[in-house]
């Protein structure tokens, strides 16, 4: 079946669906408009920045794209790679993969074949914790392209299109929802460093999702909670590049780095109880420790944003820290702008633009040596949390090779110690 129209709902609440509005399939099958229904147009508010309550069709501004917010409830390569697999769509479109994505995408949006009751596509209940085992193993069949059995393929079908590049699922822990990411054939192990990392972030300072590192026969995995939900709620989530761009001039290429997103988390962010401030500094510490810890997968997608005052023109908080690990790449550059020398792993380059995310010089070099003495710590942390020796030997010949780890010994607060002064302007007048 080909879905050329489908009908958008709004889920904070998911035993009273909100009729958004109507999805249309564009430009010849490689965008999705939204057009908001009059309920909604009524009492809803706009889904992101790109999107105001306007009685037209809303285009998508980039191609291969869906309006607005409407891309991020569609999934990355892995989800789109188990669709292909088990639905084997008619057509490989942004529509298709928005509907067969089910209702256990990432934000509060749906999708619906029908605008007058929310109708999503059927999917079983969640695997439960006891059955990982198994979940990994009907992953790794999906990968090699192995055939699955019945049962196997609703295993999957229940959880196995959520977003994301590597093979991940949900899981269902004590009632609640996480999602589940399994080894991928690295030369590491990847899960249990990503734990490793994680925990080791929070002691920087940085708000992260929950993890566990859940053991399977031969390897490991990783659970992280959700937070986009809270309890049976849905918490209306975009991701940074969404945010981005939204706010972007149509025709002008987005900024897509720390400081915009800080900049926009000033503009947008919740003001009550300086919390914009707040998580505009934890931005910063993300960066820092990004970094020195060589995570270079910092991209668009690997940060995003809480839209907790929604009818009050967004309101933004800076979702919990996801997706952070020390990718052991070295190459010397981020994939999120950090400064005014763009994408250069420099703590020099961390601070060119420190202002923007409301510190002043010394305030700045003063995190920055906190997140210094975290790092430092890196290689016993990760240890206690169970990374092998062979693995440790290798993470160090990226996290304490010469580029990183000569940062960490030779940054100076000192040098940030003097108040900044513009320079006087001298009179057009003076003689």
């Amino acid at each position: 079946m080909k879905h050329d129209n489908l009908s958008l709902w709004f889920l904070a609440d998911p035993t009273v669906p909100r009729y958004v509005g109507q999805l249309r399939l564009v430009d010849a099958g490689k965008g999705v408009s939204l057009h908001y229904g009059p309920e909604w147009l009524a009492n809803g508010f706009p889904l992101s920045e790109d999107l105001p309550l306007v009685d037209m069709e809303h285009l998508p501004r980039w191609k291969g794209m869906a309006a607005g917010a409407v891309d991020d409830a569609r999934p990355d390569r892995w989800g789109e790679r188990v669709i292909q697999y088990l639905d084997k769509p008619a057509r490989l479109s942004i529509m298709e993969y928005l509907f067969y994505a089910g209702d256990d995408r990432f934000g509060a949006l749906g999708v619906s074949t029908s605008a007058s009751a929310y109708v999503p596509r059927p999917r079983s209940p969640l695997p439960r914790l006891t059955q990982a085992q198994q979940l990994s193993e009907i992953v790794h069949k999906v990968s090699a392209r192995e055939p699955v059995n019945a049962l196997e393929r609703q295993m999957l079908a229940a959880g196995g299109s959520f977003g994301g590049a590597k093979p991940k699922a949900l899981i269902d822990i004590a009632g609640e929802q996480w999602v589940i990411k399994f080894f991928n054939n690295e030369p590491m192990d990847v899960p249990l460093i990503e734990h490793a990392s994680m925990t080791l972030a929070k002691q920087a300072g940085i708000t992260v999702a929950e993890t566990r590192v859940v053991p399977l026969v031969g390897e490991n995995a990783l659970a992280v909670r959700r937070f986009d939900r809270a309890g049976a709620r849905r918490i209306h989530c975009i991701s940074a590049g969404m945010a981005l761009r939204a706010q972007t001039v149509a025709g002008l290429e987005p900024d897509l780095g720390y400081p915009s997103l800080a900049q926009l988390l000033r503009r947008a962010g919740v003001a009550q109880d300086d919390a914009n401030l707040h998580d505009m500094q934890e931005l910063f510490r993300r960066m820092v420790f990004n970094i020195l810890i060589d995570n270079t997968d910092d991209h668009e997608k690997n940060h995003a944003l809480q839209v907790l005052e929604p009818t009050r023109q967004g309101k933004y908080r800076l979702a919990p820290a996801y997706d952070v690990l020390t990718t052991n790449s070295g190459q010397g550059y981020q994939e999120f702008v950090v400064g005014t020398d763009q994408r250069d792993s420099t703590l020099a380059n961390a601070m060119s633009q420190c202002e923007l995310f409301g510190y002043a010089p010394k305030q700045a070099a003063a995190q920055v040596v906190q997140v210094i003495k975290v790092v430092d710590g890196w290689h016993q942390h990760f240890a206690a949390c169970g990374v092998s020796e062979s693995d440790l030997q290798s993470l160090t010949e990226r996290i304490d090779g010469e580029q990183l780890l000569d940062q960490r010994q030779t940054f100076d607060p000192a040098d940030y110690a003097k108040p900044t002064r513009a320079p006087r302007r001298r009179s057009p007048f003076a003689g």
